[in-house]
């Protein structure tokens, strides 16, 4: 995204020729030149950019040091505007207009800015030759008429609009060919008639308030002209209806006359500034706004939470709270990689909008990347508003969205945090909202978490594991403990179930449950599910008995098209045959991207290897499934085994599914065994394998009878 707006930036810039528009970095250097600054500073872009933008003011101005309080002002408000002089490459000056904006990244950095200066020599010359003409004919009457001729043919040449109202009779005495052309589209329309009747309201209001405030109200028939105050300019800025739609004018009127005999007239000045304003407004949006969905970005957002948070009293007891809610957008990666970027844009455009109207008048949602949102909320009275805020976002959310002919279902994760309750700065706040979000993933997506203050230690523990997670493979912190698989009509181990295990040198053993989710978000479970593959496959070769070992697959290891070559990889690099080699998956590789990883497990199976689908019966567990691919056996979950004794309900669970695997001549392993009677239950429900505490807990390698059996026999045959 930011190197698209990058590019829409550039196309916009070099399209300009009338204004000079460059970017500086944050300490004036100058990193991008136009080609209309070429045309009015007369330096090329090779010559400028690398160099600081202040070579281009004047000695004195440098000397006075306006270049650094321009950048100041721009980078503490975010924007600085002056007129003054300028200087070009051949020492010669100009008058020019000159806007500097702050340009902030997502993050609210300082990335640079954007200088827009625009010549506006010929508009000065003009009008000081106006003002210049103006004294000249009250010092020298006698040379009225030749004045009278030079002003008209001035007038009538500038591209800005010329209006000159009388201000006794409200009528306009003189308008130019700009005048005529934008304000009526044609000429003629204007001279002779009453201003308010044909100008713009905009226009009139400022002829008469520039008339009023030199001490003559326009149209008031009568008056002495001697009553006339001292002129007074005035300069306003805004869109005006004309004869070619709506322009932004820059408009200065003031009164000029009403000295002695002299009447009293109100001159109005405007210049059609349209491109230019247009052009400021999108560099401006580019900034705050993100480019796909319209919402306020990462900077906007910031903006708006600091405000609110300024409106928020210290104290908790006070009553009222903000609430910073962190959303992050579940599934969205794998519905890019399914069905393609321009789907996943049109559902962030389509929920964006959804969420939007899910919030609060006075709330605010920004997009801060990716499936990335945040919400602040102010001025909550409870908690508890908190959470049905975040209720209201995930309905919104969870509706099925169409396009392009799919339904798509997607779910949303909430984390939330409250100030000041939970924190009282911005950045403290987003890391409570961001350490809930993740601890809510953790717990199950498409929920709202709220924050507590357990989770910064947790989070600090699960950075403490993934960085030594990273070298617990090559430190050889990592190990193999496995559990029998018994034959359930008579007891006799078939294979065992390789199972990870980390002793930690400081933290001793880590459990796999704080370790395998860690490896799984950070990829490292590629690596590691690499190592458990060969260890396992390594130590099964030496078994004399033949008996299978058994390896769990990630469902993110499916992600890589490489997984079938590190299964036969681990094969030829052991010797064991394929055959003896059981890998285990959940059904959640059924619900990722189906397709691609069925084929992934045909390749499996191609090589030779059993595939058994673990955890059967929890979930979202289908008979599609068996269907779609041929199984070699069934595990029956643990939480079924548990209350088979006791519950009906799980008694017939494991009932339909041995029936089941019986009737598609599949195997099935009961796992968690631990009681005699949970045994003898299943045994008669026609579970074919069992696995559990009851007939043997994990142990290292060296632990097992197998390798007891190995060494027997080599003690034997050297005697």
């Amino acid at each position: 995204m930011t190197a698209s707006i990058d590019v829409m930036y550039r196309l916009l810039v070099q399209g300009v020729t009338d204004h000079a528009i460059f970017m500086l970095d944050p300490h004036g250097i100058v990193v991008n030149w136009n080609t209309g600054a070429e045309r009015a500073k007369q330096f090329t872009g090779d010559e400028m950019v690398g160099r600081h933008f202040s070579c281009l003011y004047r000695p004195e101005d440098r000397a006075a040091g306006l270049p650094e309080a321009g950048l100041r002002q721009a980078r503490e408000s975010g924007r600085f505007q002056t007129e003054g002089w300028r200087i070009r490459r051949d020492g010669t000056a100009f008058w020019a207009d000159v806007v500097i904006d702050a340009i902030r990244d997502e993050g609210g950095g300082l990335v640079g800015f954007a200088k827009v200066t625009r010549d506006r020599s010929d508009r000065r010359m003009q009008e000081l030759q106006l003002l210049e003409a103006k004294e000249t004919a009250e010092r020298h009457r006698d040379a009225l008429a030749a004045t009278s001729t030079f002003l008209d043919s001035v007038v009538a040449t500038m591209p800005s609009i010329v209006v000159v109202q009388d201000a006794g009779t409200g009528l306009i005495r003189l308008a130019n060919r700009q005048a005529e052309l934008l304000l009526c589209g044609c000429a003629g329309e204007l001279v002779g008639r009453p201003a308010g009747a044909v100008l713009p309201d905009a226009l009139a209001a400022l002829l008469r308030t520039a008339l009023a405030a030199a001490g003559m109200p326009a149209a008031a028939a009568g008056t002495p002209a001697a009553a006339a105050g001292t002129p007074a300019a005035l300069t306003c800025e805004a869109p005006v209806p004309t004869a070619w739609g709506s322009r932004r004018l820059r408009m200065r009127a003031l009164a000029i006359g009403g000295r002695g005999e002299a009447p009293l007239h109100g001159l109005l000045i405007a210049e059609d500034i349209s491109e230019e304003h247009a052009a400021s407004v999108r560099i401006h949006h580019l900034a705050h706004y993100d480019g796909l969905t319209g919402l306020p970005n990462r900077a906007l957002f910031r903006q708006r939470l600091g405000a609110a948070l300024a409106a928020t009293p210290s104290d908790a007891a006070a009553g009222t709270c903000t609430a910073v809610l962190r959303l992050d957008l579940d599934d969205l990666k794998r519905i890019n990689d399914t069905l393609g970027q321009p789907v996943g844009d049109q559902l962030l455009c389509a929920l964006a909008g959804r969420l939007r109207d899910a919030l609060r008048p006075g709330d605010t949602l920004a997009r801060l990347g990716g499936g990335e949102f945040a919400a602040v909320a102010p001025h909550l009275a409870t908690e508890a508003e908190a959470e049905a805020l975040a209720d209201r976002l995930i309905e919104a959310a969870g509706a099925p969205v169409e396009i392009e002919g799919h339904r798509i279902e997607t779910g949303l994760s909430i984390g939330i945090a409250l100030a000041p309750i939970d924190a009282d700065s911005a950045d403290a706040l987003l890391r409570c909202g961001d350490l809930a979000l993740s601890e809510g993933k953790r717990a199950g997506r498409g929920r709202p978490q709220r924050f507590h203050g357990t989770f910064a230690a947790s989070a600090r523990y699960r950075r403490l594991i993934e960085t030594d997670l990273r070298g617990a493979v090559a430190r050889r912190e990592l190990g193999l403990h496995y559990q029998p698989i018994v034959r359930a009509e008579d007891g006799e181990t078939i294979g065992y179930e390789a199972l990870l295990r980390w002793q930690h040198p400081v933290h001793g053993p880590i459990p796999p449950l704080d370790f395998i989710p860690i490896a799984e978000e950070t990829g490292l479970i590629h690596e590691i599910g690499a190592f458990v593959l060969h260890e396992a496959c390594r130590e099964a070769s030496r078994w004399t008995s033949g008996r299978r070992v058994a390896v769990n697959l990630s469902p993110v290891q499916f992600r890589s098209p490489a997984l079938a070559a590190r299964v036969a990889s681990a094969l030829a690099a052991s010797g064991l045959p394929a055959g003896r080699l059981e890998l285990e998956i959940t059904e959640s590789v059924l619900l990722d991207a189906s397709s691609n990883n069925l084929a992934l497990l045909e390749q499996m199976k191609q090589l030779g290897v059993r595939i058994a689908l673990d955890d059967f019966g929890t979930g979202y567990s289908s008979l599609s499934y068996l269907c779609a691919f041929r199984f070699d056996k069934i595990k029956i979950d643990r939480s079924f085994v548990r209350e088979i004794c006791d519950s009906r309900e799980a008694l017939a669970v494991v009932r339909a599914i041995a029936g089941l695997s019986r009737s598609l001549g599949i195997a099935t392993t009961a796992e968690g065994v631990e009681t005699p009677e949970q045994a003898a239950c299943l045994r008669r429900e026609g579970c074919t394998q069992l696995q559990g505490y009851l007939y043997g807990r994990p142990m290292p390698a060296k632990a097992l009878p197998e390798r007891r059996a190995a060494q027997g026999a080599v003690l034997s045959t050297g005697s």
